[in-house]
């Protein structure tokens, strides 16, 4: 999920448990520790482009890191609050607040579909549910509005019943996955189509526009389908790439050992869905995810052929969304 909303569900979550004298620094706590497990941001390294990649919502993530992480976070917050306030707070008075902030982080984040090592070091399977959209104005609003009523009003009920209905709200977003998903299915019986390693992603900001793609004889297929609240499904139909054959394509231009290995990286963190990108030669992308819910139009990729021997693969963002991209998204918004 985006760092505001982690920060502000953490906040939520500390509220929901504490006295009405302690709203405010549990609020301040639990959005501290809600932020802290993506300072695995900062783990990069200039000549590995690719490294950031590989700890993103890794270990910080995991259910195993939470009590530490609640630790860390407790302790950096008695020494702020002492520091703001001359309050004598002490590590042990901000635990729960921290724990309950920090507990939240890594399962919001595997509901969202880019994919969480919720379960490390046990799994290195990355959890994700394909719940919710990474960014949701109305889920994060919804616990917005009870954090600032219960900060600002001491109304501890304000934080309680935000965090339901955001609960019902996720309900909602389930519902809505699945009905989009059975949509999916039907698709691909109507093309006749085995549709192996199917998926179906929320569209970014919404919860009845998504994402769904599979692959059927080498091909990835893709299309949109938006979901209303109230009415029948409609069926965006999108385009195909070819998958790519990664050792074939490995030894057709020879690559050195070191740009295989980036590669099969890339590959993990792609979940095997890897297409030579048809918008820059040497490019392979990342096929999951695309502005344009319909669109072969990847929005990351490795930079294979453009890359010197024996420096690791630049990774690249494809972070310009034209005007054509734009209003086709917004008519599949509408429903147009």
């Amino acid at each position: 999920m985006d760092l505001i909303t982690q920060g502000i569900i953490g906040a939520a979550a500390a509220q929901c448990a504490a006295k009405p004298g302690r709203l405010r620094v549990s609020a301040f706590c639990g959005a501290l520790a809600g932020l802290l497990p993506d300072l695995d941001v900062l783990i990069r390294w200039p000549s590995d482009p690719l490294l950031f990649l590989d700890y993103h919502r890794h270990f910080t993530h995991s259910l195993v890191f939470v009590p530490l992480g609640a630790l860390i976070a407790a302790a950096i917050a008695a020494a702020l609050v002492r520091w703001r306030t001359g309050e004598a707070e002490t590590t042990r008075s901000l635990y729960l607040p921290c724990l309950l902030g920090i507990a939240t982080h890594g399962l919001l984040d595997s509901c969202t579909s880019y994919g969480t090592h919720l379960l490390w070091p046990f799994s290195e399977a990355r959890a994700a549910w394909h719940i919710i959209a990474i960014i949701d104005p109305l889920f994060s609003l919804t616990l917005l509005t009870g954090v600032v009523l219960a900060t600002w009003r001491r109304w501890r009920s304000a934080a309680r019943a935000a965090a339901v209905l955001a609960l019902l709200y996720m309900g909602l977003c389930i519902h809505q996955q699945g009905r989009a998903t059975t949509a999916h299915q039907a698709l691909m019986a109507e093309r006749g189509h085995t549709g192996e390693r199917p998926e179906v992603k929320p569209a970014i900001g919404t919860n009845f526009l998504f994402r769904a793609f599979y692959t059927h004889e080498g091909q990835y297929h893709v299309d949109g389908i938006r979901v209303p609240w109230f009415g029948p499904p409609k069926i965006y139909p999108g385009g195909r790439a070819k998958a790519v054959d990664l050792e074939a394509y490995k030894d057709r231009y020879a690559l050195d050992a070191l740009r295989r290995s980036d590669i099969d990286r890339f590959n993990t963190f792609s979940n095997g869905y890897l297409i030579e990108d048809p918008r820059a030669c040497g490019f392979l992308s990342d096929f999951r995810y695309s502005a344009v819910p319909s669109a072969v139009a990847p929005l990351w990729g490795i930079n294979v052929l453009g890359t010197p021997t024996g420096e690791h693969l630049q990774f690249h963002r494809w972070e310009t969304i034209d005007s054509e991209e734009r209003s086709r998204f917004v008519e599949m918004l509408l429903g147009e």
